[in-house]
C-alpha cells in the first residue's frame, strides 16, 4: 500500500504494526495491565454525536488556534513520546521537522533518543515545548530545564503521572531494553543515558532507579523558583488539581491519563474533560490527549472545552512508515478531517465550537 492510499490513522497503525519489530510495536501501542483505560480514551468518543446546523455559508473554514502567545493552524499538536528513533532512524528530528513545516506544536519528551538541542536545531523558528520528568537528583532536572531554557524552548510540560510505573505487561514479557546505538540523548555522559541491566522490561527499573516518587506540589513550587518558562501541567483528571494548577499559577493544563500506560481503570480524558474545563473556567488553557483518531474526535474535545488536543502514537505510525513526510499526512489527515467536519456540522469556525453540536448517548 502506498502512502497516498492510507487514508486514515488506522491505515498507518496497520502499516506499522506489519514495519516495527513487534516488541518494539507493543511498547509504542500498549497499555498498563488489562489495558481498560487505553481502550476506554477511544471508546468514549463513540458515545457522542454531532448535531450539524444547515444552510451557514462555509466557504471559509478556520481551524486557527492561539495558545500561549503562539497562533498554529490547526489545534492538533504532538505530544510527547519517548525513543523515536526506535520508530525511525532520524526519530524526534524528523517530528520536529514535520511540526515546523504545518504550523503546529512539537513537545520534545526529555527521555527523546535525540538531545534537545539538535530537536531545537532541526526547527529553530517553530515552537516547541520541553516535556520534564522530575529525576531523584534534582540537579539533573535543574541541568535539564535550563538546556531548555538556553535552547529556545517556549515552556516546560511537567509529566505528573508517573511517580512509579504502570504496570505495562507487553513490555514485561518483551523484556523491553534499547538496542545497541540507541540511548536517551540527553543524558550522554551520564549514568542515565542507559538502561541499568534488569529482568523484565529495563525501563521499569530505569524509572524506579531515577524518577522522584515524592514529587508533589512542592515539587512544582520548587521549579517554578527555578525557571522563568511558562508550566504546563500534563496528567490532570481530577478537578479540585486543576483548580490547584490556576492557583499554583499554572500556564495551561493537559487533561491525560498518559495514553493508558499509567493507572489502568483510570477514567477516559473525553470523559473527564468537561468537568476540568468547568473547574478551570476559562482561567487556563485546557489541553486534551489520548484516543484522538479522526477529525471529528478534536471537533468533539473542542466541544466539550479543550483549546486543542494532542497526539502521540498515530504520530510514531506516520514515522515508522515514513519518516517526516509519513508525520505530516498524520496531521494532515487529522487536519483536514477538522476542517471538513467544521463545514458539515455548520460552525465554520473552531473558536464557536459549544457543546451545542453534541449529544451524548446513555
Amino acid at each position: 500500500m502506498s502512502i497516498t492510499t492510507r487514508l486514515n490513522l488506522a491505515d498507518f497503525e496497520d502499516a506499522a504494526r506489519s514495519a516495527l519489530p513487534a516488541p518494539v510495536y507493543d511498547y509504542f501501542a500498549g497499555g498498563a495491565e488489562d489495558e481498560r483505560t487505553l481502550s476506554a480514551n477511544r471508546s468514549s468518543f463513540d458515545r457522542y454525536f454531532l448535531v450539524p446546523r444547515v444552510l451557514v455559508d462555509v466557504s471559509a473554514v478556520d481551524t486557527r488556534v492561539t495558545l500561549l502567545g503562539h497562533t498554529y493552524d490547526a489545534p492538533v499538536f504532538i505530544a510527547p513520546t519517548a525513543f523515536q528513533r526506535l520508530a525511525h532512524d532520524l526519530g524526534e528530528t524528523a517530528t520536529a521537522r514535520a511540526a515546523a513545516s504545518l504550523n503546529a506544536l512539537y513537545i520534545a519528551s526529555s527521555l527523546s533518543t535525540t538531545s534537545l538541542e539538535e530537536i531545537a536545531d532541526a526547527a529553530p523558528a517553530a515552537p516547541r515545548w520541553f516535556q520534564l520528568y522530575v529525576f531523584r537528583d534534582r540537579e539533573l532536572t535543574r541541568s535539564l530545564v535550563q538546556r531548555a531554557e538556553a535552547s529556545g524552548y517556549h515552556a516546560l510540560c511537567l509529566t505528573t503521572t508517573v511517580p512509579v510505573q504502570g504496570k505495562r505487561e507487553r513490555d514485561a514479557r518483551n523484556s523491553f531494553t534499547l538496542p545497541p546505538g540507541i540511548d536517551i540523548a540527553n543524558f550522554r555522559g551520564l549514568l542515565q543515558h542507559t538502561f541499568p541491566n534488569a529482568s523484565g522490561s529495563r525501563l521499569e527499573a530505569f524509572i524506579a532507579r531515577e524518577f522522584d516518587p515524592s514529587l508533589s506540589w512542592a515539587t512544582v513550587e520548587w521549579l517554578a523558583s527555578i525557571t522563568s518558562l511558562p508550566i504546563v501541567l500534563k496528567g490532570i483528571l481530577h478537578p479540585d488539581d486543576a483548580r490547584r494548577a490556576v492557583d499554583h499559577g499554572i500556564a495551561a493544563i493537559i487533561v491525560s491519563n498518559h495514553g493508558g500506560r499509567q493507572l489502568d481503570s483510570a477514567i477516559s480524558t473525553l470523559d473527564a474533560l468537561p468537568d476540568l474545563a468547568e473547574a478551570v473556567a476559562a482561567r487556563i488553557p485546557v489541553l486534551m490527549d489520548g484516543g484522538v483518531r479522526r477529525g471529528t474526535d478534536t471537533l468533539k474535545a473542542i466541544a466539550l472545552g479543550a483549546q486543542a488536543v494532542l497526539i502521540g502514537r498515530p504520530v510514531l505510525w506516520g514515522l515508522a512508515i515514513d519518516g517526516q513526510q509519513g508525520v505530516e499526512t498524520v496531521l494532515r489527515l487529522l487536519n483536514d478531517e477538522l476542517s471538513r467536519a467544521l463545514a458539515l456540522v455548520g460552525t465554520p469556525s473552531l473558536s464557536d465550537v459549544t457543546h451545542q453540536v453534541l449529544r451524548q448517548l446513555p
